[in-house]
């Protein structure tokens, strides 16, 4: 199994459709990124969050990127459910990210998510960050279209815990959601634990599709 570490990053760009999906996502990831790396530039984007899930999205990761030093948070507000339809807008909004920033990593939906919203973003960020190291993250949800991922970050039980806390504390909007429960936020990142022989039991797991070793 080959090892990997995130030392030379400066700057990661996260995209999510809604306004958890990033924490649901690779919460774990960017928390530890935050305490080992503050001398990060990150660059969080939410597509859609309206009504009071505007304001949990940004507290939220104001709270996950605490520590980093220079970060931005920008929450936008497409229709939810409705991606397909404003292809085109949105679009345009990953052409004025791309002029603005240049990650170094790129973290977005799964490419096969069945969720439509998820499934978009994961087009566009390909379609606009062809050169880029890009992590699939993965949401568990109703339609059962988790897979067999093959990057994993393997992450301390505190981290798991604010991780878990965080996502719960400040998404009250979600917690009529069944899926939405501490036990399944901690059963993924058990399994994926368990799938990379992580010493500490738990682990964030990811698709990556293009990873280039050894360039000068």
């Amino acid at each position: 199994m080959l090892s990997l570490s995130f030392d030379r990053l400066k700057r990661v760009l996260c995209l999510g459709a809604h306004s958890d999906d990033i924490e649901i996502g690779c919460g774990g990831t960017l928390l530890k990124l935050a305490r080992e790396r503050p001398d990060l530039e990150v660059r969080w984007v939410v597509f859609s969050a309206g009504g009071r899930r505007t304001g949990e999205a940004q507290r939220s990761a104001r709270s996950f990127l605490e520590g980093v030093r220079l970060k931005k948070v920008v929450v936008k507000r497409f229709q939810t459910s409705f991606f397909p339809h404003q292809g085109q807008r949105i679009k345009q909004d990953f052409e004025q990210i791309k002029k603005s920033f240049q990650p170094d990593l790129v973290f977005t939906h799964f490419l096969a998510d069945r969720h439509q919203d998820h499934r978009i973003l994961a087009e566009l960020t390909w379609n606009t960050f062809r050169n880029h190291l890009v992590l699939e993250y993965e949401i568990p949800k109703y339609e059962g279209d988790l897979q067999q991922p093959n990057l994993f970050v393997p992450l301390g039980r505190e981290v798991c815990q604010e991780k878990v806390s965080r996502i719960c504390r400040f998404f009250k909007t979600q917690t009529n959601k069944h899926w939405f429960s501490e036990d399944l936020f901690y059963g993924l990142m058990r399994i994926r634990g368990i799938e990379c022989a992580s010493p500490t039991k738990y682990a964030e797991a990811f698709h990556c599709r293009k990873l280039v070793l050894g360039t000068k």
